[in-house]
C-alpha cells in the first residue's frame, strides 16, 4: 500500500499546490477559469461547482488550469482539438489530451461556454488583463510550491526537531590514528578531554582544533564505557569553527549518519526552516546550472519512477524524510517551471514580455511553433529521465 498512497502524497500535493496557485491568482484578477484538473487525459472524478469542473483525471503527471483565451488554433494540437471559447493551461502550458465536450447532463442554459450556451466576454480571457496580473497568474503556481516547502520545513523542525548527526562511528579508515587507537564502527564518542560531546559536528570541533596532539576520547561501546587516546593527523583544510583553511586535526573516521532530534522554539524553527528552504533552492539552482556547464551529468537525473521510488524509501523512514523530500520535490518544480521553455512557466512569462515589449502579440503560426518546440523539449526531457530510471532498476536488478 505504501508503494501507492507515498508517491501519490508526495507529488499529488506539490501538483495540486502549484496548480492551486494559478487557479486563485486567475480568479482574483477575473479570467474565466473552468476547468481544473490533476493529471491529464480521460477523468476518472468530475464535479462541477459555479464557474468551474474540477477533475481528476487519468494520468497523473502534472495537472493544469484552463483559462479563457482568444488563442485557439496554436494550442488545440496541444488539446486534442478546438473548444469555443479557447481555453489554455494556467500552469503556463495549454493542457494536453483533452477530454470531449461537456454531456447533456452538464449543461446548462444560464453558464458561459463551454457548460452553457453563453460566449466569455472578452474582458474576462487572459489575454485581456493587464501584464502585471498576466505575470502574477504565471508566477503563483510556482509561487505556492516555494511556500508549501517552506511551510514544510517550518513544521517538521517544529513537530520533529532539530535534527543533528549523533556522534556515532560508521567507519574507520585504515592505518589512521582512529583504527591506530582502537575506535571501531559503532562506537559512541560521549566526551573529548572530558568535555562532554552531543553531536558529531562536537567531535569534528575538538579534533579538528587538536592536529597533533594526543587527546582522550571517551567511548561508549556496547555496555561499557572505555577512554582511549588518539594523536589527530595534521592536515590542510577548513577550520569548521571559522571556515577558513588553516592547519586541522583528523583522525579518518566516518559519521554513521544516525540522526538525533532537539526540540526547538517556534521561533528557531521559522529561522532554520526558512533558512533549509533557501540551501535547497540554492542547491537546485545550482545543479541546473551545472547541467548547462556540463558539470552535472544527465545520467543523474531522475523523473516520476525515481520520484516514486524515493517517496517509499522516505515514508519508510519516517514522517520527516516524507516531509522534506516533499519540500524538496517542491522546491524542485518550482525552479525548472521558472526556466524559459515556452510551455513552462518560465517560457510563458518571456512570451508575454515579448510580446508587451512589441506592443503586438505574437503571430498565431509564431506561438504554435513556439510551443511545438517547447512541448518538444518537455518531451525529451521525459524520455531521457524515464530512461535513466529504467536503468538504474535494470542494473539493480543485474547487480
Amino acid at each position: 500500500m505504501l508503494v501507492w498512497i507515498a508517491p501519490i502524497f508526495v507529488f499529488g500535493l506539490v501538483v495540486f499546490v502549484h496548480e492551486m496557485g494559478h487557479f486563485l491568482a486567475a480568479k482574483w484578477a477575473g479570467v474565466y477559469t473552468p476547468r481544473f484538473s490533476i493529471g491529464f487525459g480521460p477523468a476518472l472524478w468530475r464535479y462541477r461547482r459555479g464557474e468551474t469542473e474540477y477533475v481528476i483525471a487519468a494520468i497523473p503527471l502534472g495537472g493544469y488550469v484552463r483559462m479563457a483565451s482568444r488563442l485557439d488554433g496554436e494550442t488545440a494540437f496541444l488539446e486534442g482539438g478546438a473548444e469555443t471559447p479557447a481555453m489554455v493551461g494556467g500552469n503556463s502550458a495549454p493542457a494536453v489530451a483533452e477530454d470531449p465536450a461537456p454531456t447533456p447532463r452538464d449543461w446548462d442554459p444560464d453558464a458561459l461556454q463551454p457548460f452553457g450556451p453563453h460566449p466569455v466576454p472578452e474582458d474576462r480571457w487572459f489575454e485581456s488583463k493587464p501584464l502585471a496580473k498576466r505575470l502574477v497568474i504565471l508566477l503563483a503556481g510556482v509561487t505556492m510550491n516555494a511556500l508549501l516547502a517552506l511551510v514544510v520545513c517550518i513544521g517538521a523542525i517544529a513537530y520533529y526537531g532539530r535534527p543533528f548527526a549523533l556522534p556515532v562511528i560508521g567507519a574507520v579508515l585504515p592505518g589512521k590514528p582512529a583504527q591506530l587507537a582502537g575506535l571501531a564502527a559503532g562506537d559512541s564518542i560521549v566526551s573529548v578531554d572530558d568535555a562532554a560531546v552531543r553531536t558529531w559536528s562536537d567531535v569534528v570541533r575538538h579534533i579538528a582544533a587538536a592536529p597533533g596532539r594526543p587527546i582522550a576520547l571517551g567511548v561508549a561501546r556496547a555496555s561499557e564505557r572505555v577512554t582511549l587516546t588518539v594523536t589527530p593527523e595534521p592536515t590542510d583544510g577548513l577550520d569548521p569553527t571559522t571556515r577558513q583553511r588553516r592547519t586541522i586535526g583528523v583522525i579518518g573516521a566516518r559519521s554513521a549518519e544516525r540522526v538525533g532530534r532537539e526540540p526547538v522554539s517556534f521561533g528557531t524553527a521559522i529561522q532554520e526552516g526558512t533558512a533549509e528552504t533557501v540551501a535547497m533552492g540554492f542547491y537546485v539552482v545550482d545543479v541546473v546550472r551545472g547541467l548547462f556547464a556540463r558539470r552535472v551529468s544527465t545520467s543523474e537525473l531522475g523523473g516520476p519512477i525515481a520520484i516514486a521510488q524515493m517517496s517509499v524509501m522516505a515514508a519508510r523512514l519516517g514522517g520527516d524524510a516524507l516531509l522534506r523530500l516533499l519540500a524538496l520535490l517542491s522546491v524542485n518544480v518550482a525552479v525548472l517551471n521558472l526556466l524559459p521553455i515556452p510551455i513552462l512557466d518560465g517560457g510563458q512569462i518571456v512570451i508575454n514580455l515579448v510580446e508587451s515589449a512589441k506592443g503586438s502579440a505574437l503571430s498565431a503560426r509564431t506561438r504554435e511553433y513556439v510551443l511545438r518546440a517547447g512541448l518538444a523539449c518537455i518531451l525529451l526531457l521525459f524520455i531521457l529521465v524515464t530512461f535513466n530510471d529504467l536503468k538504474r532498476i535494470v542494473t539493480g536488478l543485474l547487480g
